[in-house]
């Protein structure tokens, strides 16, 4: 499914619907999708003009915890530390950096937070993570073990590209 440890969802989706309930924004449009290999479906609020979709666009969507790759993690030794006991690994921030991790392989990227699982009426093993992107919305729902790795609380990075 993903490469990389700090990727917890990948899949191709297909839009279905962009607005259907009407437009509420200039600047945001509201898709849904379903999901190519794992029956998910996707409900998602984008910025349009920066990454416009239309029916029938087949996009990749993935959500990472980091955009950092493993190999710009850095040891470095704890407060005190005379022997390296406190070695920890840090990942150096990207923003200092000219490799922009998993962002470069991607066109659309946003920063969030997973704010709530509802399992309520959606049947046997059917679950629906919610996630906020200063905002901008969306709701994942499908089979529980696709959604395993996501936790409440979290912050993540949605990432899109066609």
């Amino acid at each position: 499914m993903a490469d990389g440890t700090n990727i917890i969802f990948e899949d191709r989706f297909t839009v279905e619907t962009v607005d259907k309930d009407g437009k509420k924004f200039d600047r945001v449009s509201r898709i849904t999708a379903p999901s190519h290999n794992l029956q998910m479906a996707l409900t998602l609020d984008l910025a349009n003009e920066l990454y416009p979709l239309q029916v029938g666009e087949v996009f990749t969507l993935a959500i990472a915890r980091s955009l950092v790759p493993e190999e710009l993690e850095v040891n470095v030794d704890g407060e005190g530390s005379e022997n390296g006991e406190g070695t920890k690994k840090i990942k150096r921030e990207l923003w200092r950096s000219e490799n922009m991790g998993l962002g470069e392989d991607y066109d659309y990227v946003m920063y969030g937070k997973v704010y709530k699982f509802d399992d309520s009426a959606q049947g046997d093993n059917q679950t629906t993570a919610y996630f906020s992107f200063g905002g901008l919305l969306m709701a994942l729902r499908g089979s529980y073990r696709h959604l395993a790795s996501v936790v409440v609380g979290e912050n993540v990075y949605l990432l899109m590209r066609k």
